[in-house]
């Protein structure tokens, strides 16, 4: 029985990733520690816990995320934090005897104009999204060093690419959440108090690729049972909708029945962003939940976790 250890397991992804085990491995024994547990950013906590808690698999699902505005306002954090919390992570797993790492990676961190839709190859071949670069250049030390230490050592460490995520356990903050919660959020409180229009940020005519976090999780431990997986796989649905969509999505999901506005002095971001899927296809696995379903079940879910208090917000 493998014993599994997530990082980030209260988060969006890592929550994701323990439902999933659960529900279809139920030998596996899943190991986690929260925040008071072990600092990720503590090396010697990192390699004590390893240690003594000799995991077979490891899922690094631990990082410091966030929107547009907390990656612009809050640089030297999302570089610190993500370099670091990697770093330990990586050689820590290598020292004591961990067989599988699988690091996440994201698709932001590949050139900002790259060609679409963006295959695995095209990382570090142009230049970064300067509103996420800090984060980028963190999360691609990441996968350089599951690469490097795979070559190094012959350890199984590799990496999953996913594209923007949404659903349970998402972060709607105001200022720092992605675009999809923050859409959510908007719209709903926009409803609840009788405005006449939502603004959106920027043009509305930037593309995203959105993907359930369930499909995500599927996707991850069917890379953990591949033999011998790239050092890194793209994990998206292959299909993207203009911001401006994703609004008109999201205002019928909640039910608001005002006008949609464009904030101009707000930054667009990316123009464009879809990933190439063929070679996750090619191993055997494609995501399955439809953009419209998703959106209804984590408009659900969000309006569950208002009325328990347990919501990001």
């Amino acid at each position: 029985m493998p014993k599994v250890f997530i990082t980030g397991h209260q988060g969006m992804v890592g929550s994701a990733v323990v439902r999933a085990i659960k529900k279809n491995y139920s030998d596996w024994s899943i190991l986690s520690a929260d925040r008071k547990k072990l600092d990720l950013l503590d090396q010697n906590g990192v390699e004590k816990f390893l240690s003594q808690e000799r995991p077979d698999f490891l899922i690094n699902a631990a990082a410091k995320v966030g929107g547009i505005y907390a990656n612009s306002t809050y640089p030297a954090e999302f570089i610190h934090q993500n370099l670091i919390l990697t770093g330990n992570l990586i050689h820590s797993a290598w020292k004591n005897g961990v067989s599988r790492f699988l690091n996440l990676g994201s698709s932001c961190i590949y050139p900002c104009r790259a060609e679409q839709p963006i295959k695995e190859e095209y990382l570090l071949t142009g230049s970064l999204e300067k509103t996420n670069e800090a984060y980028a250049l963190a999360k691609i030390a990441g996968l350089e060093m599951c690469r490097h230490y795979r070559k190094q050592y012959g350890v199984l460490f590799h990496s999953a690419m996913p594209t923007n995520l949404y659903g349970p356990g998402d972060n709607y903050h105001s200022e720092n959440s992605h675009v999809l919660p923050a859409l959510i959020r908007r719209f709903h409180e926009a409803k609840l108090n009788d405005l006449d229009e939502v603004a959106i940020w920027g043009t509305g005519s930037p593309r995203r690729e959105l993907m359930h976090v369930d499909d995500l999780a599927s996707g991850l431990l069917f890379l953990l049972e591949n033999e011998s997986p790239p050092d890194w796989v793209n994990l998206g649905t292959g299909v993207d909708h203009s911001i401006q969509e994703i609004a008109n999505l999201v205002k019928e999901v909640v039910g608001y029945e005002g006008a949609i506005s464009n904030d101009l002095s707000k930054p667009d971001g990316m123009p464009l962003k879809r990933l190439d899927v063929s070679l996750a296809e090619k191993l055997g696995w494609k995501a399955k939940i439809r953009l419209e379903e998703g959106l209804l079940r984590t408009y659900e879910e969000f309006c569950d976790s208002l009325a328990n208090n347990t919501a990001r917000l």
